[in-house]
């Protein structure tokens, strides 16, 4: 990402913005202009908390050179339920608002409205077969971008806590007839490893031996995957969660402090 953009404003005056810092997992960034106050407009941050099916909501979308008026569109009747993966990283991102209004590509991080003007998501992705609008689009929430801006602006990013675990491809898991997350590696500094969660390796003929097998997170079952991106995006750095692991013919629960995420060198 460009450490300085342009900003554009209603009059067309443009100024140099300083990124502060930004979520690739979420597809969030923040930004800091220095400008004369009478040129800012805030727009006043709503909830998501409490959207409701149907409910009406308008999307601001920017078309070649220009600011188009608001589209009007309506939440989609699955609300606050949907579930997509990051273009990044390919993690899920949970929980994210499903709409009708039109958006395009290059769209991304424009404001999704209430009625009332009140912030309530930042468009993030379309479903489309042709690459344009085909009323089906997604925001990332209100509430989950404002836990997001605050890390941004104290610490100039956010820190995400790890189990420490490198997993197969859930494809390999089903051709071995297991449900579950196979650990590939788990670092022994880090915090799977360091209470001996086995990882995947080879003995001295080269036969493969199995590492630990995650059926379960906290009593939730993790069948793939995503389950247990989804289970663990519910914790936070610091809390012990108990991993249900399937070691050769048996079951054992195995007690992991989650810690932060290490920056990449």
């Amino acid at each position: 990402m460009p450490l300085i953009w342009r900003v554009t404003f209603a009059d067309q005056s443009t100024y140099d913005a300083k990124v502060v810092g930004f979520d690739q997992d979420k597809d969030v960034a923040l930004l800091r202009v220095d400008v004369p106050e009478d040129k800012l407009r805030p727009v006043p941050v709503g909830t998501s908390a409490d959207l409701l099916v149907g409910q009406k909501v308008y999307a601001i979308v920017w078309t070649r050179s220009h600011l188009q008026p608001v589209l009007s569109g309506t939440e989609d009747q699955c609300g606050l339920r949907r579930e997509i993966s990051s273009a990044a990283i390919g993690r899920p991102i949970q929980v994210v608002i499903q709409t009708d209004a039109g958006i395009n590509p290059g769209n991304s991080r424009i404001p999704l409205l209430d009625s009332s003007g009140n912030l309530i998501g930042i468009n993030t992705a379309i479903y489309s077969t042709s690459g344009a609008s085909s009323g089906v689009g997604f925001s990332i929430p209100v509430d989950t971008v404002s836990g997001i801006v605050d890390q941004l602006e104290k610490f100039g990013k956010v820190t995400r806590h790890v189990l420490g675990i490198k997993f197969a491809p859930d494809q390999s898991v089903e051709q071995l007839g297991v449900g579950g997350v196979l650990i590939l590696d788990a670092p022994a500094n880090g915090p799977a490893g360091k209470e001996g969660l086995r990882p995947t390796k080879r003995d001295t003929y080269g036969r493969l031996i199995l590492g630990d097998i995650i059926t379960s997170v906290n009593g939730k079952k993790a069948t793939n995957g995503a389950d247990l991106y989804r289970i663990l995006d519910q914790c936070k750095v610091g809390d012990e969660v108990t991993a249900e692991v399937l070691r050769g013919d048996h079951k054992e629960k195995i007690p992991v402090v989650l810690e932060p995420q290490q920056e990449e060198t």
